[in-house]
């Protein structure tokens, strides 16, 4: 039976995910911080689905984290043939009013563990000539982001991660996606303190609908995924815009609205 692990599963995107995995009859990992979450998630979808998910709670935030579940995944004896990495947050507000181990938080999940699980289950993909890794980066990832700007920096971290990594598998019978979808209505806005900014309350999309397009491409192998007509024009657009005056708009977005 084909596993998937999915990280972040507790809400928003991630949890989306698991409804889609599930309804393909794919075992789960689901992991995340709020353990009573993940309970509750597992149970529904085993009643529904008949599938088994095993949960691993887990604080990508503490550093040695994704090496402990790598090992509690292989003590267990699972070999894990899909990948999601969907664990991450974001913070509001200027660079030097945030709270400075937060932004240390937010590199590691959104970075650090990102890279040490790809690292950690890859070999065993490339083993079997079969597997696939999803990254949930940002369509931020195309630009900097002045208010969000450790956010916005990390995704670029990931898609540029993601293209080389990708490039790296070519003939390996394993594909890697990089999903980069806009604004979502999850709960990462309320806690980023975001969805009051011009470009949330513009256009944001729903967590169900970047899951269903999120998991076509990801199935399909393709290695980069711009979700939304809208968000698609924007990354075209930034290639013929002056840097600077990117930097002015996006700043003109992330402000919040009267």
């Amino acid at each position: 039976m084909t596993v998937a692990l999915v990280t972040g599963a507790s809400s928003g995107i991630g949890r989306e995910l698991l409804d889609r995995f599930a309804a393909d009859r794919m075992d789960l990992i689901i992991t995340a911080r709020d353990e009573t979450a993940l309970k509750t998630a597992a149970d529904d979808l085993t009643a529904k689905y008949g599938i088994a998910v095993t949960v691993i709670p887990a604080d990508l935030a503490r550093p040695g984290e994704a090496h402990r579940l790598f090992a509690e995944v292989e003590k267990r004896g699972i070999a894990v043939e899909y990948l999601v990495n969907n664990a991450g947050f974001g913070n509001y507000g200027a660079l030097h009013e945030a709270d400075a181990r937060k932004m240390d938080d937010m590199v590691q999940v959104n970075v650090a563990s990102l890279v040490t699980l790809t690292r950690l289950f890859l070999p065993g993909m490339v083993a079997r000539k079969s597997g696939r890794i999803l990254q949930v980066a940002s369509v931020a990832a195309f630009q900097p982001g002045p208010l969000m700007a450790v956010y916005y920096a990390t995704k670029a971290f990931v898609l540029s991660f993601s293209e080389a990594v990708a490039e790296e598998l070519t003939g390996t019978g394993v594909t890697m996606t990089c999903l980069c979808p806009g604004p979502v209505h999850t709960q990462f806005a309320a806690r980023s303190n975001f969805n009051h900014s011009r470009v949330f309350q513009s256009h944001a999309a729903q967590a169900s609908d970047v899951a269903d397009y999120g998991y076509r491409a990801f199935m399909r192998g393709e290695i980069l995924a711009v979700h939304g007509f809208n968000n698609r024009l924007l990354v075209l657009a930034g290639r013929f815009i002056p840097r600077r005056l990117i930097v002015k708009m996006v700043r003109w977005m992330q402000e919040k609205r009267d």
